[in-house]
């Protein structure tokens, strides 16, 4: 165990509770919760509320599996997936005011607990803190290109971000699916990329991210299925509705209006009127978009699988267990869908 590690093992005052004793993800929540402000303070208070679920961290274990396959040496893998982690987490904090989401993880999300300036000033503060670890990361592995390689995937997520907001209409479906690749894709591909220049093999990026491209695509997706058929989570089962957010049922749905309809419905859209959510949402489980955007979903799917099989043998291992979890998640949805 190199030096980092062994003192946040030794740390009683962590309070950290991974699934997993052995999971070296508990080292990246540790050394989060070690550098939090404090709890005095209303941004500790705040900071300590989100922690208290960390979800799956699946983007630390990425870059930790990475790290470890392609045997890259002492903290520098800790601190990598140490600056994902939080950079996601500041995302989904800022995501939340966005979407206007009352609930993160079964548990109210920071604006509505803390207040909007709150939530922002806590999603500013992780994303420097984030830059910290990489910059950390960057020094001992000599690679400054890694603090370039988090800016760039940040930027990128935050574009597919905004391109909702700038929507005109609601979106046709490869612009939805753009929309998705950009907000979902750059987060997964960075925890990987980053190890793998470190590594200097700056040939696994391609394939990795081509087929992060796909996970991140297929993934969304049935969060759109699960959303529609309020199985996500979401209080409300028509949230993507109400809030116009690009959702692929909807989009389909709107593809399979007859033009009076599909009118009709474009100017409830355009409205933003809440009235008649209900009515609209009944239509859209009665009609055959459900079924169609799992078609769709299935053959994603099926991408991503056969992207999967392009990723170099070093990778294998990494791949793997995110595939399992995409196939569950897909799996979920599908199941949802035909009861």
């Amino acid at each position: 165990m190199n030096d980092l590690m062994f003192q946040l093992a030794q740390s009683s005052s962590l309070n950290v509770t991974p699934a997993q004793s052995n999971d070296p993800r508990k080292f990246v929540l540790s050394l989060i919760k070690a550098n939090l402000p404090q709890n005095n303070e209303a941004l500790g208070q705040a900071a300590q509320h989100h922690f208290q679920d960390t979800g799956k961290m699946m983007r630390a274990g990425l870059a930790l599996s990475t790290a470890q396959s392609l045997k890259i040496q002492g903290d520098i893998g800790l601190y990598w997936a140490t600056a994902i982690e939080v950079m996601h987490n500041a995302s989904l904090i800022h995501d939340d005011i966005s979407d206007g989401d009352t609930c993160r993880r079964d548990r109210p999300s920071i604006w509505a607990a803390f207040g909007r300036d709150t939530a922002l000033a806590l999603g500013d503060w992780l994303i420097g803190e984030s830059f910290d670890y990489a910059a950390e990361a960057a020094t001992l592995s000599r690679t400054p290109q890694l603090v370039s390689i988090l800016a760039k995937h940040m930027k990128d997520t935050t574009s597919g971000q905004a391109m909702e907001f700038e929507m005109k209409r609601y979106p046709e479906w490869n612009e939805y699916l753009k929309i998705i690749r950009g907000k979902t894709a750059p987060l997964f591909i960075a925890p990987v990329e980053g190890m793998a220049i470190v590594a200097g093999r700056d040939d696994l990026v391609k394939p990795v991210s081509d087929y992060f491209d796909a996970v991140g695509t297929a993934y969304q997706v049935a969060n759109d299925i699960l959303n529609v058929l309020g199985e996500d989570g979401a209080l409300n089962p028509a949230s993507d509705l109400v809030r116009r957010a690009p959702n692929g049922v909807i989009v389909t749905f709107r593809n399979t209006l007859m033009t009076e309809d599909a009118d009709r419905f474009d100017q409830w859209l355009n409205s933003g009127d809440h009235k008649d959510a209900s009515y609209w949402h009944n239509r859209i489980l009665s009609s055959s978009a459900i079924k169609i955007t799992c078609e769709m979903m299935t053959g994603i799917l099926r991408d991503a699988e056969q992207k999967a099989s392009n990723v170099p043998e070093e990778l294998i291992d990494i791949v793997a267990p995110v595939q399992a979890l995409l196939n569950k998640v897909c799996s979920a949805s599908l199941q949802h869908a035909a009861e």
